[in-house]
């Protein structure tokens, strides 16, 4: 009876995980192939989202909320700021447009082709173990103990970029 109910709560997941990455995977081709930039960063927080639904089903539910608090609450507002900020153009510009976009479809499927066949030849047929519960205070640690370099040169790069567009709005 439990072994029924734990297949059926895999199946449910899976479901969730195709519909979820369907919606990332469309979102994120919309992310490079609108002409709007509020747009853009409106399918943006579609796609962060999804990740943070991922999170969600792979038990890890403290970095889900940091995803959606950092990543849509922080950096999607920093971008919508630095945007409205710099009085970009919102709607389509000829001169940022190019003739190239067979060739970077040609590249993408190119890679996407040697990203599968890789991942395929490294792991082939080989199942991942199951998720292990990780405690809040090691995930904690991670970030500010083992990763803190990284994480203090984001939010160097982030603070530079905040200057940079307050910097380029002034000269007006």
């Amino acid at each position: 009876m439990i072994l029924a109910a734990t297949q059926h709560l895999d199946v449910a997941q899976n479901i969730v995980f195709g519909l979820v990455s369907l919606s990332m995977v469309v979102a994120a081709i919309r992310v490079v192939t609108t002409d709007n930039v509020v747009h853009a960063a409106l399918y943006l927080v579609v796609v962060l989202a999804g990740v943070a639904v991922d999170y969600v089903l792979l038990a890890a539910e403290f970095i889900a909320v940091v995803q959606i608090l950092v990543y849509i609450g922080a950096i999607v507002v920093l971008l919508l700021f630095g945007t409205m900020l710099t009085r970009a153009p919102i709607g389509k510009s000829a001169d940022l447009d190019n003739d190239q976009r067979w060739a970077a479809a040609v590249v993408s499927l190119f890679l996407l082709g040697v990203l599968g066949w890789a991942l395929n030849d490294a792991w082939g047929s080989d199942r991942l173990p199951p998720a292990q519960v990780q405690r809040t205070a090691d995930v904690g640690n991670s970030i500010f103990q083992t990763f803190v370099i990284p994480f203090e040169v984001v939010s160097i790069l982030l603070l530079a970029a905040l200057v940079g567009a307050v910097v380029i709005a002034r000269r007006d």
